[in-house]
């Protein structure tokens, strides 16, 4: 009964309270715990959705167009459209060089693969894959451009290793558009090819361009100047490339075919008209070059000027290049040794002798000096060509004979100070500004360097150096009144728009008076004087029947390379005249380096200029000179 009782008490007396996950066997503590542990991921969730949902937004609100940027820029590419190169033009307006618009045909040789393997395995009873396909594709190819390409070259660019290759350059557009249409694989870029229609002609003044491979993967290319006025002008003639947008192949620069879009167009670039007449050029190119061969000479060199404006008609070298063909460009060919190349003139420099002294009326034409076969300056004896007693020559005789004594006579009278300031008159020892690049200054001892010596060379050609251009400059002064006016070879350029800019004004010097000129130009009539005995001047083979000749023969010793003294069998053989005398029009220049002078043609020039100056006196129909030069004595 008490245990009865006791647990009656229990069951009556106090009160439980349990839930009913209790009676159901549950803990009342980890029931709490899970409840807390449900409600952070419940949190977490919401974070992670919410951090999720402003991603999106971003995504697609903020970021959009950046992103699509990043992706476009990802699969395509600007690359250059290239500019229609200027052409280069003669003074008549016939064309030297010019561009011809052209195509290169190109391949993807991924894509081509891999739509030629799957086209295999879906259509096997066919035959046809990647390497029956590009065979036909090749034969086609070289039967469209067989002067381009060979079947057998173009078989190999297909089996290349790489994703893409170029297949052939300058293909005709025509038959571009028609390779490209039949064969959807075959793309095709833009080119230009430079055209040389004279060839030779004016080489070595036009220059040569070419196009230089850039990225040979983005297939960049710029049609450039390498040499010549090509190189000079090249800013100018080049234009100004515009932008085309392209789609590449995923993971590479290669071009997909057909996915160009034009962004900005191209601006051509300017013609430049030259002062050169293509026809005159040909003419003392090809005459050079044969006299050149006779005279058995190391090379030469020739050049006509305006005797009133200075500009450059003609300007030649014995060798030259043909820019149509790379192949055979050498650093040798492209030097215009016309502007590059000085040379000791000899006797032809002794016309700045006969201004100054005429000039400062120091002697007339017709004065006598007695001059001996030699002269004594310091511890060096000069002589004359030729061996004579003490003879009475006319200062047109010391000149007419090329007489050295006589002039050094003459030089002495100026004096240093007076020669020296006379050779900077007539622009020697400076560039002159023809235009062209690479020009020589030559070179002409700074009075202060003057040995006991010095004087005894200058006067007569030795000692100081020039090109056949500033050779010729110093007779343009003469035949132009005494005013010598820069030679130049750019006569205009015309923009794209049809703007005409005449090319840069040429510097002037007035080097001395018009009657100076006038008299000394009067007396170098007599070098081309034939009388006979005493008075023969030393060119009468430069001559030319009804018209009046002046000018100037010179035999400059060369330095031996051996000995690095002046050689007794090397000499630099030139020439200098005017035409007509009693009206310029032209000045020709001439230098023969280093002729067999035991040859006729070895020892003078004068009959190159007298063929030079018969095709002047033709093409530009030159007025007969009114009266033949007067005959006057030259030894008394």
């Amino acid at each position: 009964m008490a245990g009865q009782a006791r647990g009656g008490r229990s069951r009556a007396g106090t009160r439980r309270t349990y839930s009913a996950r209790a009676r159901r066997g549950g803990n009342p503590q980890v029931l709490g715990g899970n409840r807390n542990r449900f409600t952070v991921v419940r949190i977490m969730l919401v974070a992670v959705l919410a951090v999720a949902g402003l991603k999106l937004v971003q995504v697609q609100a903020i970021e959009a167009q950046a992103l699509s940027a990043k992706a476009e820029r990802q699969r395509t590419l600007e690359i250059d459209i290239p500019a229609q190169r200027g052409s280069i033009v003669d003074r008549n307006g016939v064309k030297l060089a010019f561009t011809v618009e052209t195509r290169t045909l190109t391949v993807s040789l991924r894509a081509m693969r891999k739509t030629w393997d799957e086209y295999a395995k879906e259509h096997p009873e066919e035959g046809k894959n990647f390497r029956t396909r590009a065979a036909e594709v090749a034969k086609y190819i070289a039967q469209k451009v067989p002067d381009k390409t060979t079947e057998q070259d173009l078989l190999q660019r297909f089996h290349k290793d790489g994703p893409f290759t170029f297949l052939v350059d300058e293909v005709e557009p025509s038959v571009a558009k028609d390779i490209t249409e039949k064969y959807p694989e075959i793309g095709m870029e833009k080119r230009a090819k430079r055209e040389y229609p004279g060839g030779k002609v004016a080489a070595n003044i036009v220059g040569v361009a070419n196009w230089q491979m850039q990225d040979p993967d983005v297939s960049k290319h710029n049609l450039h100047g390498l040499a010549g006025l090509e190189s000079m002008w090249d800013e100018a003639l080049a234009g100004t490339p515009g932008q085309r947008l392209v789609d590449t192949a995923q993971g590479t620069n290669v071009v997909i075919p057909g996915t160009e879009r034009d962004l900005q167009a191209a601006t051509p670039g300017s013609d430049v008209e030259l002062t050169i007449d293509s026809d005159l050029q040909y003419v003392v190119q090809d005459k050079l070059a044969d006299y050149v061969r006779k005279s058995r000479a190391k090379g030469g060199s020739a050049v006509v000027l305006d005797s009133k404006t200075g500009e450059v008609y003609a300007l030649a070298n014995d060798r030259t290049f043909n820019p149509n063909d790379l192949d055979s460009l050498t650093p040798e060919l492209l030097n215009n040794k016309a502007v590059s190349t000085p040379f000791e003139p000899g006797s032809v420099n002794k016309i700045v002798t006969a201004a100054a002294a005429i000039e400062y009326g120091l002697t007339t034409p017709e004065s006598a000096l007695m001059v001996p076969d030699s002269k004594k300056v310091a511890d060096h004896v000069v002589h004359d060509a030729w061996n004579h007693p003490t003879q009475k020559f006319t200062t047109t005789g010391i000149f007419a004979k090329s007489s050295n004594v006589g002039t050094l006579m003459l030089a002495e009278k100026i004096g240093e100070e007076r020669f020296a300031e006379m050779l900077a008159r007539f622009g020697l020892g400076k560039r002159t500004g023809v235009g062209l690049p690479g020009e020589s200054p030559g070179s002409v001892p700074a009075r202060e360097n003057w040995y006991a010596t010095t004087f005894g060379n200058l006067p007569i050609g030795q000692g100081l150096s020039m090109t056949v251009l500033q050779m010729a400059g110093m007779y343009q002064a003469i035949a132009n009144d005494g005013l010598r006016v820069e030679p130049r070879i750019i006569r205009s350029k015309t923009s794209p728009d049809g703007k005409r800019e005449p090319g840069p004004p040429p510097g002037t010097q007035q080097v001395v008076s018009p009657k100076t000129a006038d008299t000394v130009k009067d007396m170098m009539r007599a070098v081309t004087q034939n009388e006979g005995g005493n008075d023969n001047g030393t060119a009468p083979a430069a001559a030319l029947e009804g018209y009046q000749i002046s000018g100037k023969t010179g035999t400059g010793q060369q330095v031996d390379p051996a000995t690095k003294a002046y050689s007794d069998h090397l000499y630099n053989i030139t020439f200098a005249g005017i035409l007509p005398a009693d009206d310029p029009r032209f000045v020709v220049g001439i230098w023969l380096d280093a002729p067999d002078t035991t040859l006729p043609e070895g020892h003078s020039a004068a009959p190159l200029f007298h063929d030079i100056a018969s095709y002047l006196s033709q093409r530009y129909q030159l007025p007969l000179s009114d009266a033949p030069s007067p005959v006057v004595p030259l030894i008394l």
